[in-house]
């Protein structure tokens, strides 16, 4: 019996292992193949080995495209964490009819498509807009503001798009929080800060550490909130490898730079598991 039904839970594993090797694997597998062929004159590829692609993305422009991508998500990481860890930690100590409600708020706006959402920053942004007009009431400015087509509202865009994912994941590790714990430190005589960083944050960091994941890697790829906010004027590796695919039709490069891409994210999950490791844990608790 026992062995029939371990053979039954095989059998239920296989579905898995094939969708994972032919949706995830197999284009991973593809894309690198692809990185190292060679451009063809007119159109496709020339199963040809080369490097050139690799060395390409070394060039001062590219480098510079990476450098941007990662500055942005680093950027917009930061601002997602200051205001999504506090949203989730008091999140969690809300009440349980608030805490329904407050999770319904923050999950009505994916109902509706992200590009109708970033378009609806562009009616608030763009001269003559809802906070151009809401400021110019105001007295605030006198001239229109020129805010769309520019880094700050990509920035705007970035957090308004993944802030949800920080809040989600710190209010996961912080309902679990027992804050009998905190109400001990303050009676050992911690004040409220120092009973914060010892107790509350590094309880919560699982889950900090996971928004942070959630936050950064995408951010490293969303290129169409960049078009979208940014116009011509904000160029990240994501809208490079559009254009290579689209316009210059050059395959291999793009898949380069795909696999570039990859491989950053890939350090940055790395070193969230690194951090986040039990040993770790177990040090700072």
């Amino acid at each position: 019996m026992k062995k029939r039904k371990r053979k039954g839970e095989a059998w239920t594993i296989v579905p898995l292992y094939l969708f994972t090797l032919l949706f995830v694997a197999g284009p991973i597998i593809y894309m690198v193949v692809l990185s190292f062929m060679t451009r063809a004159q007119t159109w496709g590829v020339v199963p040809e080995f080369t490097l050139k692609n690799y060395q390409d993305i070394g060039e001062p422009v590219y480098l510079k495209t990476f450098w941007e991508s990662l500055k942005l998500g680093m950027l917009s990481t930061v601002l997602v964490t200051a205001l999504g860890y506090p949203f989730g930690y008091f999140m969690a100590k809300l009440t349980a009819k608030w805490k329904k409600r407050t999770m319904m708020l923050l999950m009505i706006p994916f109902w509706t498509s992200s590009l109708i959402r970033l378009y609806g920053w562009i009616i608030i942004f763009r001269t003559g807009g809802v906070l151009d007009s809401l400021l110019s009431a105001l007295h605030i400015t006198e001239e229109p503001l020129k805010l769309l087509y520019t880094y700050p509202a990509v920035v705007v865009g970035m957090v308004y798009a993944l802030l949800p994912f920080m809040i989600f994941s710190v209010y996961s590790s912080a309902e679990k929080l027992d804050f009998s714990l905190v109400e001990a430190a303050r009676d050992l005589g911690a004040s409220p800060m120092k009973a914060f960083l010892t107790v509350s944050l590094k309880l919560t960091l699982p889950g900090l550490l996971s928004g942070v994941v959630l936050t950064f890697v995408p951010s490293m790829g969303l290129f169409f909130i960049a078009d979208i906010l940014g116009g011509n004027k904000v160029v990240l590796v994501g809208n490079l490898i559009q254009e290579q695919l689209m316009k210059a039709h050059n395959w291999p490069f793009a898949a380069a730079l795909s696999v570039a891409l990859l491989v950053l994210t890939t350090v940055v999950i790395w070193l969230y598991r690194k951090l986040s490791g039990v040993k770790e844990l177990e040090g700072l608790v």
